[in-house]
């Protein structure tokens, strides 16, 4: 079976993560997959795999979740620490009929009982660390059974000594029920449980297929996001689909990233917006360890331009390019845009794209208040097709509230160009009053002060738009440099700088804005 076999067989009957390793396995069984972590559930298996040891893996730890007990159409849900095992529990539980549900390990006890309990007594998978972490919340009333990935703990059964349990025959769901469930980012408080079905995660990778066209050698593909993740399911299932190798980055220290990327030299990086954001400084380093990269990619939240121009003059590579994918986990990818070498400098970030190549989403904007979407007056953005997420787990009255027919309301305000670009400027929760784009002011300013590391606009005392900065290594803002950049934006207040470490992060380090806003409803200390 060719790659291009399998994607089709997957396009016509739904992506079941439980047999995608093993079907890549058939198709080369000898692709790489290296890691920059030892496996939690597998400490002896080193970090240079083949993709059939992996589908042996993912088969094995198949056998040990029956025999612990696990069935199909079982809740499981995957709470342990970072690790790229994850994404190997996930596929072994779908891998028998049960629905993996991924939780971030940046969830705290009381999300995280919140979530098991809306869940309905799932069984749970979990490390010795996360078990700790969870001492205080009433497993056995919340959950079916509980197992780690470790030896048996006091009310917890452990998956190793479960090692060479009899192999169990692949369990296939239908194609439109649940199959995976992840979970929002929390911005706005309790994450919601997404629901993604064999056809929705199929639909998704229509697009993106042809993205990775652009590969015309089997090179390396580096991955750094969430094993969690909706994302992480389509970067991996594309990877193995195309049988390229893959680099699965769980640290983002850019020192750490930079001796993987030298040692492999990949070719096509994933990774998150801040993760990038973080990784800058690699651009100035004499070892060029972007200098093979052909093509980066990122989806998730805003890039700022001046990310995208240094990373892309990092780059040896002629056309070199970055794709930005403009989405989220209800609705997967929804357009997007190339940036290259010797124009992302001076490109409008908030222009985030055109629909895609091939079976992409369709996208329009609605008028808010009233008044015909423009630049000055955004509209909602609302995004159909197959590929939207099939219901908010327990939830379905909140999910409905969003869903008009086959429109999705993505909860983002935004308008088209007369040339169809769809230009994103805030989430809705985010506006602020006589500012067109936080967003916008964002990517201007980061562009013109490269000391600064990350800023967030968020709305101070009375609706003002205080600018939150962070600047390299925490040292002082150089005031007369900031006065001159923000010179056009008279709005703003004056910048509260905070380190780095102070900022409130969701999972995929998106900045929690909201939270953020809260720490300005006293008055603050300004530099």
């Amino acid at each position: 079976m060719k790659g291009s076999t399998a994607y089709k067989s997957i396009h016509k009957r739904g992506l079941h993560i439980g047999l995608l390793p093993e079907m890549a396995a058939a198709v080369n069984p000898s692709t790489p997959i290296v890691l920059d972590h030892d496996l939690d559930v597998f400490p002896d298996a080193g970090r240079r795999l083949t993709v059939a040891r992996y589908a042996e893996h993912v088969d094995d730890l198949a056998a040990r979740l029956w025999a612990a007990g696990v069935r199909p159409d079982e809740r499981v849900v995957l709470f342990k620490s970072a690790n790229a095992d994850i994404w190997m529990l996930a596929a072994a539980a779908s891998r028998i009929g049960a629905v993996p549900v991924n939780l971030s390990p940046a969830l705290d006890a009381t999300t995280v009982a919140a979530l098991l309990d809306r869940l309905d007594h799932p069984s749970l998978i979990t490390d010795e660390s996360k078990l700790d972490l969870l001492g205080e919340v009433p497993l056995a009333d919340l959950t079916r059974r509980v197992l780690t990935t470790g030896q048996d703990r006091p009310g917890a059964t452990g998956l190793a000594p479960l090692a060479g349990s009899p192999r169990v025959r692949p369990v296939v769901r239908p194609i439109d029920a649940p199959a995976v469930i992840t979970h929002t980012s929390g911005t706005t408080g309790l994450p919601k449980l997404v629901v993604h079905t064999p056809r929705t995660q199929a639909v998704r990778l229509v697009p993106q297929w042809r993205l990775l066209a652009l590969m015309r050698r089997k090179d390396t593909v580096a991955i750094h996001i969430p094993f969690v993740h909706s994302r992480m399911v389509a970067a991996m299932s594309l990877a193995l689909l195309k049988e390229l190798p893959v680099l699965l980055l769980s640290r983002s220290e850019p020192a750490e990233v930079a001796q993987q990327f030298i040692e492999h030299r990949p070719v096509f990086v994933e990774a998150l917006p801040n993760s990038l954001m973080e990784w800058e400084e690699l651009a100035d380093d004499p070892r060029m360890p972007f200098g093979s990269v052909k093509v980066f990619s990122s989806t998730f939240d805003a890039i700022h331009p001046r990310t995208m121009s240094r990373l892309l003059k990092s780059s040896h590579r002629r056309g070199a390019l970055f794709f930005q994918i403009y989405g989220q986990s209800e609705v997967g990818p929804a357009v997007g845009r190339a940036y290259f070498r010797n124009s992302a400098h001076k490109a409008n970030g908030r222009c985030v794209g055109w629909a895609m190549p091939g079976g992409a989403a369709k996208v329009r904007v609605v008028p808010r208040g009233g008044k015909t979407p423009s630049e000055l007056n955004p509209g909602f953005i609302e995004v159909a097709w197959d590929g939207l997420a099939k219901t908010y787990f327990a939830e379905q009255d909140r999910y409905d509230t969003n869903r008009n027919g086959d429109w999705w309301r993505t909860g983002d305000v935004g308008y088209r160009t007369r040339f169809g670009c769809l230009h994103m400027l805030d989430r809705e929760v985010d506006m602020i009053p006589g500012v067109r784009s936080s967003l916008e002011i964002e990517d201007v300013v980061l562009g013109r002060l490269s000391e600064l590391s990350e800023l967030v606009v968020v709305p101070g005392p009375d609706a003002l738009p205080v600018p939150v900065i962070c600047t390299v290594d925490d040292k002082p803002l150089d005031t007369d440099r900031w006065r001159a950049a923000v010179a056009e934006f008279p709005q703003l207040a004056d910048p509260v700088q905070i380190p780095q470490a102070e900022l409130p992060r969701t999972a995929t380090l998106k900045v929690q804005r909201l939270a953020l806003a809260r720490r300005f409803e006293t008055p603050q200390e300004q530099v």
